[in-house]
């Protein structure tokens, strides 16, 4: 549901503002994704650390909420001393949009906690209406808004409206938090920071990777081809969340010795197989899928739709790639994907053409996910998890 809703409302967004206006509000939800990894990074630290450790879940649950709450507050303040700046790199020519951006990380990050602490106690129902309140509101109350003032400042309003729904929804799931009881200097707040930055690094690096073409695009390209790029890039992301459930289902056996080998080859070909099938999709059936991009107003792009789907599969397998990385405790091998992001930025800001910008990305994309994949499958062979 929540994800559904979510595309639906880009759909939407794209249709009712047009290139332009569309082309700002897809670079601030990039840059909210971007930022998304703390959100991430705490609720794997609760998860995991209720689930290792349930005699001490009193104590995680006062840590978490203090560590969430704290870093929610440092975000969002940063972001509002950077707004000149991020309206800047933006190129949002706004900062009152500028400064929703930092409104909208402090619900976004408390849900983090929130998630993580509901996802470590297995209490399924409450952590779904958490992830469902995070995508209907805004599809809803955000279609009704955008409808009535078709803005790139009314768009992201009706994100950061959308964003304290879950929260409110974690708090009345939370709102029996237990007490402390025994008390361990491990899951004190320091030892959780250090883990949830841990936790984060890593897909920070994938996230940055994955968004950080629609900024550059912002920064080289004519704000029509901007917008243009951005529209093509909802169909990216379609195929990049897509196989979502590969991720899920082979992440165990990733952490496993005797399986990680076989889970990592057997998920990237299941991958590769539903995006073979999208790109012949947005190939075959290019009229289909400008509908999904946004329609008539996104025509120029239509002949280069599958391209747009090849970066999203390449992104989906570079995905699964960074969990199995997590899965065996690696680091070193993450500055692959920080190195393969400062290609991309230095080579893609000499372009200026549309075309001449997704031939430099999904290059860059495809070049890693070859070295990563041949660096993994090396490790993976290995009889023992080796942390690089």
């Amino acid at each position: 549901m929540m994800n559904l809703a979510t595309y639906g409302f880009t759909i939407i967004a794209a249709r009712v503002l047009g290139p332009e206006a569309y082309g700002a509000f897809a670079a601030v939800m990039a840059t909210l994704l971007v930022l998304s990894v703390l959100q991430l990074g705490l609720q794997a630290t609760a998860a995991r650390r209720i689930s290792a450790d349930p005699d001490h879940v009193g104590q995680i649950e006062h840590s978490i909420m203090r560590v969430t709450v704290r870093a929610a507050l440092a975000v969002g303040a940063l972001l509002l001393l950077l707004t000149p700046l991020v309206d800047l790199l933006l190129r949002l020519d706004s900062l009152p949009v500028a400064a929703l951006i930092a409104v909208t990380a402090v619900p976004m990050t408390m849900m983090g906690g929130q998630a993580g602490i509901l996802q470590g106690e297995r209490r399924w129902l409450p952590l779904a209406l958490v992830y469902a309140a995070n995508g209907v509101p805004r599809l809803i109350v955000g279609t009704g808004l955008i409808l009535w003032q078709p803005t790139e400042f009314i768009a992201v309003l009706s994100v950061a409206l959308g964003q304290f729904a879950p929260v409110l929804v974690g708090r009345v799931a939370l709102r029996h938090v237990r007490a402390p009881g025994s008390v361990s200097h491990a899951h004190s707040a320091r030892p959780v920071v250090r883990e949830a930055i841990h936790n984060s690094q890593a897909l920070l690096a994938f996230f940055a990777l994955s968004n950080a073409d629609v900024i550059v695009a912002r920064n080289v390209l004519a704000t029509q081809d901007a917008g243009l790029y951005a529209g093509g890039l909802i169909l990216t992301k379609a195929v990049l969340f897509l196989p979502q459930f590969v991720v899920v289902l082979a992440f165990p056996a990733m952490a496993s010795v005797d399986e990680r080998r076989r889970a990592l080859t057997r998920g990237l070909g299941m991958v590769a197989v539903i995006g073979v099938v999208a790109i012949s999709g947005a190939w075959l059936l290019s009229d289909l899928a400008m509908v999904f991009v946004g329609g008539d107003g996104y025509r120029e792009i239509q002949d280069r739709l599958w391209l747009f789907a090849v970066l999203g599969t390449t992104l989906a397998m570079l995905q699964l790639l960074v969990y199995s990385v997590l899965a065996r405790q690696g680091q070193k091998s993450v500055f692959l994907v920080w190195g393969a992001l400062l290609a991309l930025v230095a080579v893609g800001s000499t372009v200026s053409t549309l075309p001449g910008l997704l031939a430099v990305v999904v290059g860059v994309d495809v070049l890693l996910l070859g070295v990563l994949f041949t660096v993994s499958l090396y490790l993976v062979r290995r009889p023992q998890p080796t942390p690089v």
